[in-house]
């Protein structure tokens, strides 16, 4: 029995249906509790309340630790309370402990979709297309009718970044929230900034190319040139430009080519099919 439209007790028997295919739709806030737990029960009216104040725009799921222990399990909670935010069927962020309403708010805030994000959507769109004038535009104006968000810095970010101007970039990421700082989104775009300094100091992709073709083992110009990769959304060749470097020469740059796989791992959010694969690789070839 749900004691509202928007909390549910969640077991094993419903968890696929309100986390995975529920976080398709909103947030979905996990709070792991058990009834001896104190802080639990000072935190959990608060989640009660503010999963009634935003009115939909998370679902609260609780789950006793005490009568669903292979999902304490599965989720590793060494200590409760611990809550879990979920969207798209992945975990997203956590805290742990009984925090003030405030900080909460803030925890929730990060996360759940605002009316200028929309904007930012777009100008992601403008972006890819090509657009950054158009883009910029959009971001001009997502920041007049929401300074408060956020997510717009980061996207401001992106585009500088794609502009080339790399030091504009990181400067608008130093002023994000200190709680923002660390969340993959930042530290994927802080990875690429590596990158796309090595590229712009670097020949041309093409030369490096002719470079590799007429000595396969130039360090210098298979790292240089999985940075262009980087900067292309080349993915997939660039971590295979810097697997080849790691097993040729692992010396190269201060230990260079494994730095440069753990930032793309970064960069790609540090899971997924493409991420596994190349991590096991890079831990084959360290060992």
């Amino acid at each position: 029995m749900n004691s509202s439209d928007y909390i549910f007790e969640v077991t094993a028997e419903n968890f696929e249906q309100v986390i995975l295919q529920g976080s398709q739709s909103v947030p979905v806030l996990i709070d792991f509790w058990a009834s001896w737990c104190q802080p639990c029960k000072s935190l959990m009216p608060i989640l009660t309340s503010l999963a009634e104040a935003y009115q939909g725009k998370f679902i609260l799921a609780k789950i006793n630790t005490e009568e669903q222990q292979e999902l304490a399990t599965q989720f590793g909670i060494r200590s409760i309370p611990t809550v879990k935010l979920f969207k798209e069927g992945a975990e997203v962020d956590e805290f742990m402990g009984a925090l003030p309403e405030a900080e909460i708010r803030a925890f929730l805030d990060r996360h759940i979709p605002r009316e200028s994000d929309d904007l930012v959507i777009q100008a992601d769109l403008l972006i890819q297309q090509g657009d950054t004038e158009g883009a910029k535009k959009l971001l001009d104006r997502a920041k007049s009718e929401d300074p408060e968000n956020s997510r717009i810095l980061t996207a401001c970010a992106r585009l500088q970044a794609i502009l080339g101007n790399i030091d504009e970039a990181e400067t608008l990421l130093a002023a994000l929230p200190v709680d923002e700082q660390d969340i993959p989104e930042v530290a994927g775009l802080r990875a690429r900034f590596t990158f796309d300094r090595t590229a712009q100091a670097a020949p041309t992709a093409e030369t490096l190319k002719q470079r590799l073709e007429i000595n396969s083992s130039d360090s210098e110009a298979l790292y240089q040139l999985a940075a262009h990769r980087v900067m292309e959304n080349a993915h997939e060749e660039a971590m295979e430009l810097l697997l080849q470097l790691l097993c040729k020469d692992r010396s190269y740059g201060d230990d260079a080519a494994r730095k440069g796989l753990l930032a793309l791992f970064d960069l790609l959010g540090g899971s997924g099919e493409l991420v596994n694969s190349y991590r096991k690789q890079m831990f084959n070839a360290l060992h």
